[in-house]
């Protein structure tokens, strides 16, 4: 079983905790992980280019002119495709990028993805993530003394205000619970840190 150091948010270490074979010692499969991803970034799409048909363009309800006798073509409303303000005949509608990703693909690519992520020595476990006051420069300190640099995911077992709060003025630090936890979110970041909590929730989930 991996042994990790547990830090305090000074950078000192607190304590060693093991963790679970199952869900970060697992052998890695980049094939899956790239799915996941490609699965994750298609799911976020919106599909929101959108044009109007003849029978959705507003007015046109009355014939232009009598069909017959005016030497003209004949015509049935002004919303045609071929007139000025007219439908649009093959333009773009709203579609569903979305993938298919099946649930046990889903947690197998998230166990791979905190496996790569301890054996890259990109993870790491705090025993509180816990201020006395929304304040951004107390995760400052934090990111400073844990040396975490910039670009790094904070995971908790429950929702954490003060620490979210805390932490939103910076670009990329973002702040996640271990229900909404994925194997895209864990990729994206250097560094992931999980408080001890989010760890014994994700070994309770995950390692089944």
């Amino acid at each position: 079983m991996p042994t990790v150091n547990v830090y305090d948010l000074q950078g000192q270490v607190v304590g060693e905790l093991q963790l679970s074979d199952t869900v970060f010692a697992a052998p890695v499969n980049e094939a899956l992980l790239h799915q996941a991803v490609v699965a994750f970034q298609a799911n976020q799409r919106a599909g929101t280019a959108d044009t109007k048909t003849r029978s959705e363009v507003r007015g046109g309800g009355r014939k232009p002119w009598r069909q017959k006798g005016t030497g003209r073509a004949r015509a049935g409303t002004t919303r045609a495709p071929h007139w000025r303000h007219g439908g649009v005949v093959f333009g773009p509608h709203p579609r569903d990028f979305s993938v298919k990703f099946p649930r046990k693909m889903r947690r197998a690519a998230l166990r791979q993805a905190l496996s790569a992520k301890l054996a890259s020595d990109e993870l790491k476990v705090v025993n509180a993530l816990t201020l006395p006051e929304v304040k951004t420069k107390h995760v400052l300190a934090a990111l400073d003394n844990l040396n975490l640099g910039r670009n790094v995911l904070f995971v908790t077992a429950s929702p954490n205000e003060t620490w979210k709060l805390s932490a939103r003025n910076f670009k990329n630090v973002h702040t996640i619970t271990t229900d909404n936890l994925n194997a895209y979110s864990l990729l994206r970041y250097h560094q992931v840190v999980l408080d001890t909590d989010a760890v014994a929730r994700v070994e309770e989930v995950f390692a089944r």
